[in-house]
């Protein structure tokens, strides 16, 4: 059996790739929609462009597709997408931990393309997922923040143990979802156990603005492990 993964380089797609290998499934291919829309609802928004590097880096391919980024609209590109590939793998595998707004959606493109959806990570405990992350080796960086209580320290902050632990109680004072389910806050994947490779981030900058902000990579590398 093999599956499509909807990549963002963040790391519920990254975790969600992990744990179908794990199940013994083959990877077709991994696919990004890069919004130009930062206020999308379906997809990751900032440092789209570098799922190219972190592809490279996994040994997957990867087919990209650009979407203006409308609500309901933006759905476009990705049926498109998942289109173009029918008939090469049968599941659909999303990183979808608590969004019905995202697992419906994909579910309906599916459906209506033939594929099966595998959500390896629905329903389960964000604190539990990051942990078991943080155990695998997983290194997590933190790249946009869009929610009170999470301020412009955090952007590009690797997610460590005591990270972790500031994140939770941050999360239960301010009412956001530990996973940033709702958009609170992005990541990005640096290395892993699945990584041939690791990425080593050049030069960045931060973009701020009032109580949101985004940690842009501008150049970034390869490197063996």
């Amino acid at each position: 059996m093999k599956a499509i993964v909807l990549f963002s380089g963040g790391k519920d797609s990254t975790f969600a790739l992990y744990k179908t290998i794990k199940k013994g499934i083959r990877i077709r291919c991994l696919v990004s929609i890069i919004p130009e829309n930062p206020e999308s609802y379906m997809y990751h928004f900032p440092n789209m462009e570098i799922t190219e590097l972190q592809a490279r880096a996994l040994g997957f391919q990867l087919l990209t597709k650009s979407t203006p980024g409308e609500k309901e609209k933006e759905l476009n590109e990705l049926t498109e997408a998942l289109d173009l590939l029918r008939g090469s793998a049968e599941l659909i595998v999303p990183g979808a931990v608590a969004s019905v707004y995202q697992k419906v959606r994909v579910e309906r493109i599916a459906s209506h393309l033939g594929y099966r959806v595998f959500l390896p990570l629905w329903g389960k405990d964000p604190e539990k997922l990051w942990k078991e992350m943080l155990k695998l080796g997983f290194r997590v960086i933190m790249t946009a923040v869009q929610c009170d209580g999470l301020d412009k320290s955090w952007l590009g902050r690797e997610i460590d143990e005591k990270a972790l632990k500031e994140l939770k109680s941050l999360a239960k004072k301010y009412r956001f979802h530990l996973g940033g389910e709702g958009g609170e806050f992005e990541t990005m994947v640096l290395d892993g156990p699945i990584f041939k490779r690791r990425l080593e981030i050049i030069e960045s900058r931060v973009e701020w603005a009032e109580s949101s902000g985004y940690y842009i990579v501008e150049k970034a590398k390869l490197v063996e492990k």
